[in-house]
C-alpha cells in the first residue's frame, strides 16, 4: 500500500497485525510510484477514493499505469457527481445541486469539502486517456445513502435486504449513474 500519511500507514501495520496479516506500506504518493516499483510489476492496483483528492487525476492515472503490468487491472473507485447532486437536491439544497452539476469539478460551492467528484463520461475520459480499456462500470451505494434512519425499524432483516438490493442494483444501468460511487475495473491495453 502506498500512502503519504505516516499516520495512516501506522494503523494500517497495527490494525494488520491485529488480525495475523502481513502488509507492506510504503510513504509516497502516485508521483512516486515509478521510484518505488518497477514498471509494469503490479498485477492488479487499487485506486479507491484517490483521484478525488490529487492535484491532477491524469496524472495519476498515468502513474499507476506505469507500474502496471500489459494486461493487469487498475480499479477506480471515485465519487459520483450525479448522485451528489441527487443528494444536494434531496437535502433541500435545490442551488447547490443545479451548481454541482454544471461545475467542471462536481463541487457544490466553496464549503463543499469534496473537492472533485467525477461523473461515468469523465471517468471513462480518464481511463482511455491513460491507455486503459474499461471492463466494468459498477454503482457503489446506489440506496444505501438514501434510506431515511427510520427504515431499520422493526425490521430485524432490513439490513440483509438492502445489502441484496445494492447487489441487484450495482449492475443495473439506469441506476449507476445514481450511486454515491462509481467503481470501475479497467485493464491496461
Amino acid at each position: 500500500m502506498v500512502e503519504p500519511s505516516p499516520d495512516s500507514l501506522a494503523a494500517l501495520e497495527r490494525r494488520a497485525a491485529e488480525r495475523g496479516v502481513s502488509v507492506r506500506g510504503v510513504q509516497g504518493e502516485t508521483g512516486d510510484l515509478a521510484s518505488l516499483f518497477e514498471p509494469g510489476s503490479a498485477d492488479l492496483v487499487l485506486m479507491h477514493n484517490v483521484l478525488e483528492y490529487v492535484d491532477d487525476p491524469a496524472a495519476a492515472l498515468h502513474d499507476v499505469v506505469g507500474i502496471t503490468r500489459a494486461d493487469g487491472a487498475v480499479s477506480l473507485l471515485v465519487t459520483n457527481a450525479v448522485a451528489g447532486a441527487l443528494h444536494r437536491a434531496l437535502a433541500g439544497h435545490i442551488t447547490e445541486a443545479h451548481h454541482l452539476l454544471g461545475d467542471p469539478d462536481g463541487r457544490w460551492g466553496e464549503g463543499d469539502p469534496m473537492p472533485r467528484r467525477f461523473t461515468r463520461r469523465q471517468v471513462t475520459e480518464l481511463i482511455g486517456g491513460a491507455g486503459l480499456a474499461e471492463e466494468s462500470v459498477r454503482g457503489v451505494r446506489v440506496f444505501a445513502d438514501l434510506v431515511p434512519g427510520n427504515a431499520w425499524e422493526g425490521d430485524v432483516h432490513a439490513g440483509q435486504h438492502l445489502v441484496e438490493l445494492e447487489r441487484a442494483a450495482a449492475e443495473h444501468p439506469e441506476l449507476i449513474g445514481t450511486a454515491t460511487q462509481l467503481h470501475v475495473i479497467a485493464h491496461r491495453a
